[in-house]
């Protein structure tokens, strides 16, 4: 695949969330993707079934099914670690070490390797063995009692913790340590964990606390809907616009444009005044269309953008330029990102099914045709196609 990161070959052990978010980064910029999947199973229904094979999340990858519980499976990963950059895992700690594919195993094999391990609570702490998902990561951070209404927070989907705070954290967490690696020829273990990785994220607001600048309480700042001037507004038609006009001249921009002369509004910054402002702006906007009112802001510096649904943002001019997003066999979702202009990617193919390139990969990592053939009828390897 073409991209910054087509000499990089990457071991996925397969998992749902923030692990196989890095891998589609990483394949994204053009890295070979060897993603290890169980051994086929029926569908079962639930989030397993939801996020498997099938997921544009998935796409980019080579697929080898294995049975792990098998020593001859375990050895055939160690054998395609020896040729690898990176192995990312994203089970709780010490599942990989039981398995044989821990730190050491793999270093033993490849003392160049750089080993990423995703989990929500970290390789330490008391809770790191213990069950959680990316609304109790972010909880523990301070970031989802940041967001939402005055009177409950509510979850930013699952962006702050899963996709943000982990998966593109693990991301550029293995990145810096190969590029490490490739100036002293030793890996090491990349810990990468949602709590941190929120926290991180959280790092503007927590700064902004220590100067007096950001009240410990939702719907309170100038950045969780509380200010008029940044925040969602019902049209007419009951569809929604932003706006974030901070800095003084976008402000008096988005006030002239809407045609507000009341003088309340010269006091931006008087937090008090914010709920009675945020009134009357509503009242201003419910007086057209989204559409009428992009006729009007978009294109300036009011800070301005309608809020789109799903459907309707791949259909954005702007986004339609850029080529934001892409539809290959039908199938909408976001082009990769960010762009290169010496080493641009594209595209990768779309998910595999599980076990599709098992044989491709087992002859890569120097099997025989004969101990392949073994190696499916004992049921350590799988072999399948697209379903």
């Amino acid at each position: 695949m073409p991209g910054p990161l087509s000499h990089l070959t990457v071991i996925e052990l397969a998992g749902i969330g923030p692990g196989p978010f890095a891998c589609m980064l990483l394949a994204d910029m053009g890295a070979r993707v060897i993603r290890i999947d169980r051994a086929p199973a029926p569908r079962r229904g639930g989030l397993d079934d939801l996020m498997r094979n099938d997921s544009v999340v998935d796409r980019g990858r080579q697929s080898l099914s294995l049975n792990m519980k098998d020593p001859r499976a375990v050895e055939t990963v160690l054998r395609l670690v020896e040729r690898a950059d990176v192995l990312i895992e994203g089970y709780r700690p010490g599942v990989t070490e039981k398995l044989g594919l821990g730190p050491d195993a793999c270093h033993a094999r490849n003392p160049g390797l750089v080993y990423g391990r995703m989990t929500g609570w970290g390789q330490t702490g008391p809770l790191a063995h213990t069950a959680g998902h990316d609304i109790n990561y972010i909880a523990l951070t301070g970031a989802l009692h940041a967001i939402g209404p005055a009177a409950q927070p509510l979850p930013p989907l699952n962006l702050a913790g899963d996709y943000g705070g982990g998966g593109m954290l693990l991301a550029m967490g293995v990145l810096a340590a190969h590029a490490q690696a490739v100036h002293t020829g030793m890996g090491q273990v990349v810990d990468a964990a949602m709590t941190d990785g929120a926290a991180l994220l959280m790092a503007a607001q927590y700064g902004l606390m220590a100067k007096g600048f950001w009240q410990d309480a939702r719907a309170s700042n100038f950045l969780d809907g509380a200010a008029h001037f940044y925040g969602t507004y019902a049209c007419q038609d009951g569809k929604h616009v932003s706006v974030g006009a901070i800095e003084p001249q976008f402000y008096a921009q988005l006030l002239g444009l809407c045609g507000v002369t009341d003088p309340d509004f010269e006091h931006q910054w008087q937090q008090g005044e914010w709920a009675a402002l945020r009134a009357k702006l509503a009242q201003v906007f419910l007086t057209r269309t989204r559409a009428q009112w992009c006729e009007v802001l978009e294109g300036s510096d009011a800070c301005f953008a309608p809020v789109l649904s799903m459907n309707e943002a791949p259909e954005h001019p702007h986004n339609v330029a850029r080529g934001t997003f892409v539809r290959p066999d039908g199938v909408l979702q976001p082009a990769p990102a960010p762009r290169f202009d010496r080493t641009p990617s594209a595209l990768p193919p779309k998910a595999p099914g599980t076990g599709e390139h098992t044989v491709a990969l087992l002859e890569g990592a120097g099997y025989s045709p004969a101990e392949i053939q073994t190696l499916v009828d004992a049921g350590v390897a799988f072999v399948a196609v697209r379903g």
